[in-house]
């Protein structure tokens, strides 16, 4: 009888511890395939719908997070480097590739965001940060092997500093026992954007459309501009010179149909109805350049909701 009874105790604790841990997995973020799992076709979706104006990029994102989402033995982490003027996508887009990714987003404890004007204020703490960094990588991805890692402001970020994970980012199997190669570093950045607009503007110039832009018109532009940029992040960094960005992902400056497409999304997101002669007439508004012709926003989408708040 009393085995009956430890035996019917064993079973119960073990149905129960079972159940119990089913039960964490899903409530409680964990690294695996029910918090982490690629979703190609949202992905997909979501470049052709909310990203205005920006063909080169989302056709160069879409091509590498799919491949390397695809891929469970890749070489190296996924190294994306975002470069345009201000408003034009590039966070946006990094939201969007967090969100087809990660269940919860850019809220999931493995994706990892760094601002340099922000988390890497003072250039007489560079030590510091150095070895802040690098533990932080370390230990995130000791964690999580498919952990994200974001570093906006590029452009003021100190000299230097992002040479010390450089490491992390290369084709090696294991560093002290982890391996990084499913990881994921994006780097955004104003950098570059002088060159990119210049380019859009002497093809609008000459009559050609944005859309016929190649990637090898910029980017070869956009890493020498960066690289021998003295008061950039990636000044002479050993990123650009071993070639361990895989892609520079150039965003250009938007043009007045792009904002009024911007504003229609808020609309939407907005749940109001969508009214494009609202919508055109707070586009006009904006500021544009070169000053006479107005081709492209100075300020693209950035700070629109603000606008929209207060006309509609």
């Amino acid at each position: 009888m009393k085995a009956r009874h430890i035996y019917l105790l064993l079973y119960l604790f073990v149905t129960t511890s079972v159940d119990s841990f089913n039960l964490f997995s899903y409530v409680y973020e964990r690294c695996d395939s029910n918090w982490i799992s690629f979703n190609a076709k949202g992905l997909q979706n979501d470049l052709d719908t909310r990203l205005f104006g920006q063909e080169i990029a989302a056709l160069l994102i879409m091509k590498a997070v799919s491949r390397f989402m695809a891929n469970d033995n890749p070489k190296k982490p996924l190294v994306l480097s975002l470069h345009g003027p201000s408003g034009t996508g590039k966070n946006f887009v990094t939201e969007l590739i967090a969100k087809n990714i990660y269940k919860k987003g850019m809220e999931s404890d493995f994706v990892n965001l760094f601002v340099a004007s922000n988390h890497f204020t003072h250039s007489n703490k560079m030590e510091t940060y150095k070895s802040q960094l690098k533990q932080w990588i370390h230990g995130n991805v000791t964690q999580c092997e498919r952990s994200m890692f974001i570093f906006d402001n590029m452009d003021k970020m100190h000299p230097g500093l992002i040479d010390a994970i450089v490491p992390f980012l290369n084709y090696y199997n294991k560093i002290d026992g982890v391996s990084f190669r499913k990881v994921i570093f994006i780097f955004i950045s104003n950098a570059g954007a002088q060159i990119i607009t210049q380019t859009a503007l002497e093809l609008w110039k000459n009559g050609q459309d944005r859309t016929e832009i190649k990637l090898k018109d910029v980017e070869k532009y956009i890493s020498e501009s960066v690289f021998n940029n003295n008061s950039s992040g990636f000044w002479h960094s050993r990123l650009i010179e071993e070639n361990l960005v895989d892609y520079f992902v150039p965003f250009l400056p938007l043009e007045y149909e792009h904002v009024v497409q911007c504003l229609m999304a808020l609309m939407k997101a907005n749940g109001l109805p969508q009214k494009r002669n609202v919508a055109r007439r707070i586009a006009r508004d904006q500021i544009y350049f070169p000053k006479f012709e107005r081709v492209f926003s100075l300020k693209g989408c950035k700070g629109l909701h603000n606008r929209f708040c207060d006309d509609v």
